[in-house]
């Protein structure tokens, strides 16, 4: 039985369509992945079914209920932890329903006491009574903070992301629709997400640019085309998938040779049929084959011979109007990407000498690291353990509570930090682009359009751009840049598996200093690293 449905449903954001025409079943036990380029409508598809918008047309059904987790945390400023896992699981507003049922049939309002047995049904499944027990005994094992009734706005970026991971594993929804929900989990909260989804009974829609959480996770892929903006289904899994997509391209492409060639062939052979018709005609009417060739049903002959000649080509030229088009693959949009170093920096980059942080209760070191010149350092561990605050610190961007720290000469720095802040959110990106940059609008025109972001684009304001066109606005800072010391923070969020690909290339040509934070377990396995540092509990160990 199908738990959701759309059919035939479409939108457009002003002239520019973004879905068209998609249809989807999800039945109890569906696992389906929504892949496509960034800017394709994943997430507004997600947010369709999820019935948070309205479709310029088409219909969305939902049997059951419907669970959904954004692809950017949603902690409110004066919300606890506790009240954002009652809200992102559906208990909150169930609560509020059953409260407002309640009320009326207090009041005497007719039809209340159907009303309220329904809100109590949809509370109970929800798992509302014992959602506190179930969460304070979750926290534990995740790592959050045994006071859930403090603020969740304060949570680090590896507790925030934990905190998105409990209200999945507590969710008791028929259907989830999950955005990019690997994004900043370590390796322990990974391998939970994916035991739990395992597990799960009901269906799952996910979007999402793991592709190992993909292997493991996804028993369908829903292909959103780029160009077209429909969606096609492939089942199987997600390496059928890309073996399957692979075969299309390689069929589409075969099929439009034939054809092209087929086409050609008619066309030059009329070509030539005329040609050899119009030769024909001349050389019958001439002066000159009047004087060799006195007969004059001779001549009419080969006149004859020339005019059947010329219908022959007719008939060519409508052979190759009838054959069956055949469209022409449209080549997918690339990016090329390519981290150029600028003038060496000197042979000691970056230094920590008994440096220590204190951020409330948690302490980082003492910590002792120094990076040389083409050291290409790999950071680890889990989440909350401090990484990123031991990057901040050795770039200088947060102070020191004890300790010393240098940056080397002539060093230059390239960075992606994992909340991607680069820009002014509420500036035009174009704007933004070239304060940062110094370049002039046509030249930073021409290098936002290399990673894909178009005259469409650049006069949006920086906090209307997706997270996967913030990433790509950042990678062509990096690039503009030509830094010598790379600084990469979960580079691979929110990017798309193309893009993700092509940072894999772009990083293994690289030859400065780098120095990266991933839990992208592919990733972590291309790039060719030359050190490793594993941070727990504040402090750090190599090797």
């Amino acid at each position: 039985m199908s738990l959701l449905t759309a059919r035939g449903v479409s939108m457009s954001y002003g002239a520019i369509a973004v879905l068209q025409g998609v249809d989807l079943v999800v039945a109890a036990g569906d696992r389906i992945a929504v892949v496509g380029p960034n800017g394709v409508g994943k997430s507004t598809l997600l947010r369709v079914l999820a019935g948070l918008v309205l479709p310029d047309s088409g219909v969305v059904t939902a049997i059951g209920t419907v669970g959904y987790l954004p692809q950017e945390r949603d902690r409110r400023d004066d919300e606890t932890a506790m009240q954002y896992l009652a809200r992102r699981t559906g208990v909150a507003s169930a609560e509020r329903a059953m409260q407002t049922a309640s009320e009326r049939l207090a009041g005497g309002s007719a039809g209340t006491g159907q009303d309220y047995q329904a809100a109590l049904d949809a509370y109970l499944a929800l798992g509302g009574p014992d959602l506190e027990i179930r969460a304070a005994q979750l926290a534990a094992s995740l790592g959050l903070p045994e006071d859930l009734d403090g603020p969740a706005a304060v949570l680090s970026g590896g507790q925030a992301a934990r905190l998105a991971l409990a209200a999945v594993l507590l969710a008791r929804f028929d259907v989830l629709l999950l955005d990019e929900p690997t994004n900043d989990l370590d390796l322990a909260g990974l391998a939970l997400l994916e035991d739990h989804l395992a597990a799960f009974r009901g269906g799952l829609v996910v979007v999402s640019h793991d592709r190992a959480f993909l292997e493991r996770v996804a028993g369908q892929v829903l292909q959103i085309d780029p160009h077209s903006r429909q969606a096609t289904m492939y089942s199987g899994g997600y390496q059928a998938y890309r073996i399957e997509l692979e075969r299309d391209r390689e069929h589409a492409a075969e099929a439009y040779q034939t054809y092209a060639a087929k086409r050609d062939e008619l066309t030059e052979r009329a070509r030539r049929q005329k040609e050899w018709a119009r030769s024909g005609e001349r050389s019958a009417n001439s002066a000159t084959a009047r004087r060799k060739e006195p007969d004059k049903n001779i001549r009419h002959g080969r006149m004859q011979a020339a005019q059947q000649l010329g219908a022959r080509a007719a008939a060519t030229i409508r052979a190759a109007e009838r054959l069956e088009p055949v469209a022409e693959p449209r080549k997918e949009w690339e990016l090329r990407l390519r981290f150029g170093a600028a003038t060496r920096s000197g042979e000691i980059v970056a230094v920590l000498s008994d440096a220590v942080v204190r951020r409330g209760t948690f302490q980082l070191g003492p910590v002792s690291l120094q990076l040389t010149w083409g050291d290409r350092m790999l950071v680890r561990g889990a989440n909350g353990s401090g990484k990123t605050t031991l990057l901040q610190a050795m770039l200088g961007r947060i102070p020191l509570s004890s300790g010393r720290r240098s940056l080397g000469a002539s060093v230059r720095i390239g960075e992606i930090d994992q909340a991607r802040r680069t820009f002014d959110p509420q500036a035009a990106l174009l704007d933004a682009f070239c304060a940062e940059t110094g370049l002039l609008p046509a030249e930073a025109r021409t290098l936002l359009a290399k990673f894909g972001l178009g005259a469409d684009d650049v006069g949006r304001r920086v906090a209307s751009l997706s997270p996967g066109e913030r990433t790509r606005t950042d990678l062509a800072l990096l690039m503009h840049a030509a830094a010598n010391l790379l600084v990469l923070d979960e580079p691979t969020n929110h990017l798309d598996l193309p893009a993700i690909e092509q940072l894999e290339q772009a990083l293994d040509g690289y030859d400065g200093t780098l120095l990266i934070v991933t839990h992208d377990r592919r990733l972590a396995e291309r790039v060719r690293v030359t050190r490793v540092v594993t941070v727990s509990d504040g402090m750090i160990t190599e090797g």
